[in-house]
């Protein structure tokens, strides 16, 4: 069949297919499927073909959307899934978890729903996955090089990977027990099933990376040491320093950070559950902070079993429509509903914890909050607002604030930006000669289509930095690279 150039008059936008949610708050499976081989078809089919693919430009990795549509609404899923795999090299997950910022620059999307792009990517990635189109690719030549990366999130995989099949020894280090950073204890299984990861790291072992878990940079090998071993260093350590919440009566039990709820809740899924870990269960759960990782443990205290949840934000509620601060094709700030509140649970704007309530036993009883509106660009409180939300369990997902450099880096021989993350020139290279950053490390908090383009685009940097030139793609273009201190 051939690609309709009136796809996107004839078909609506649909989503991907979503389990009940009566059925999946009892697993931890994932809620979304694939397309069907009929859907996926009339969706690629929405494709415009237009002039000028802004859809390009929404994309930090630059795929190549129309292309990889246009060959999957004629049913040729295997080079249309090619196509997607020559810029990103883990499309399943950006099909699982990213904003899809493509989809917000879509030139259908100024006045229709754009294409489902993300859905589009996920169904190629599993198709590619289970037809054997996505194989491992071995160097062929060696250089004799050896690369380490530090840190194995998606912006260390997609860097060791690239490396590796630029023909270096890459050796990628992980301080946890097992390998894949945030994907692995951050994500929740409901979004992304572990299982996944673990083929990527299969795949990459298979092209020549060797993977240490276990091995924390600043306590079991100082930075030093691994710049005098290797040729080049790679930092893709993440951005894992939360953002706290300095109130009275923080400090005790029952108030969690974020990330450490949901590592032990993966953990708990997986059938490795943490002895004392926070639990849900039964209780009344207050979430500080209405981003991504707040919905994350919106929807594992739901499959926990809480009593009742609410997500408390500090801005106003964003918009339902774009708005003329965010004009087509950029990502515009909206009011986004996750899988998770489909499930159940309430959320709250504009408004300020004060204090958490404890009483005399210590336990928590409760946050005070307060009503706050933007005035000139500040928060201010509304007088007379004060209120008591009862709660038995708070968590803290309110962002991150920069990676740990302090652990990796005592002497501060990295040079820092004012916002506490790793600076580097316009080839992604450090203070430090032959050390370089990428993802969240470098950039703060970010989406994982991000990371991975960094990835791509710092081991490019790398292997020119080694051989002199590279033949690998570099996503992100130098001009834009640069974070000074």
């Amino acid at each position: 069949m051939a690609a309709d150039p009136q796809g996107f008059l004839t078909f609506e936008r649909e989503g991907p297919p979503k389990r009940p949610v009566a059925l999946r708050i009892r697993d931890w499976h994932e809620v979304t499927d694939r397309f069907d081989p009929a859907t996926l078809e009339r969706q690629a089919r929405r494709c415009m073909d237009c002039g000028i693919p802004f859809c390009h430009h929404g994309c930090p990795l630059g795929n190549v959307i129309p292309e990889f549509n246009e060959l999957a609404g004629r049913g040729q899923l295997e080079r249309a899934a090619e196509r997607l795999l020559a810029t990103n090299n883990f499309p399943e997950f950006t099909g699982r978890l990213c904003p899809a910022p493509c989809e917000a620059a879509c030139v259908l999307g100024i006045n229709r729903d754009p294409v489902s792009i993300e859905a589009i990517e996920r169904t190629l990635a599993d198709e590619a996955a289970e037809r054997g189109v996505d194989r491992p690719i071995v160097a062929q030549r060696r250089s004799g090089r050896r690369v380490v990366v530090v840190g194995s999130g998606p912006a260390g995989l997609a860097a060791a990977q690239q490396l590796a099949r630029a023909g270096h020894e890459v050796e990628l280090l992980e301080r946890h027990d097992r390998a894949g950073g945030l994907l692995r204890y951050g994500i929740p299984e409901f979004k992304l099933e572990k299982h996944l990861v673990d083929r990527r790291l299969e795949q990459l072992v298979t092209e020549g990376v060797t993977v240490r878990t276990g091995v924390g940079v600043g306590t079991d090998v100082t930075l030093s040491e691994l710049v005098a071993e290797a040729d080049a260093v790679v930092l893709a350590l993440g951005s894992t320093r939360p953002r706290d919440l300095v109130v009275e009566g923080r400090a005790g039990a029952g108030v969690h950070f974020a990330m450490d709820y949901l590592r032990a809740a993966n953990l708990e899924a997986l059938g490795t559950p943490i002895v004392g870990a926070p639990s849900a269960r039964d209780a009344r759960v207050v979430i500080v902070g209405g981003g991504d990782t707040g919905a994350d443990c919106l929807g594992t205290a739901h499959r926990q079993g809480a009593a009742h949840v609410l997500q408390l934000e500090i801005l106003p509620a964003p918009p339902r429509e774009r708005s003329s601060r965010h004009p087509w094709p950029t990502y515009p700030v909206l009011l986004r509903t996750s899988s998770a509140h489909e499930e159940g649970g309430d959320r709250r704007w504009a408004r300020r914890t004060v204090r958490i309530e404890r009483g005399e036993d210590g336990r928590v009883l409760g946050l005070t909050t307060e009503a706050v509106q933007l005035v000139d660009g500040n928060l201010v409180a509304v007088p007379g607002t004060d209120e008591l939300i009862e709660a038995d369990l708070v968590l803290l997902a309110m962002g991150f604030v920069g990676p740990e450099l302090d652990r990796i880096d005592p002497e501060r021989a990295l040079a820092r930006t004012p916002q506490g993350t790793i600076a580097t020139d316009d080839r992604f290279a450090t203070s430090i000669p032959g050390v370089f950053a990428a993802g969240d490390a470098r950039r703060g908090q970010s989406l994982v289509v991000w990371a991975i383009a960094e990835g791509r685009s710092v081991a490019h940097d790398v292997d020119a930095w080694l051989m002199g030139a590279s033949d690998l793609p570099r996503p992100i273009e130098p001009s834009t690279r640069a974070l000074a201190v």
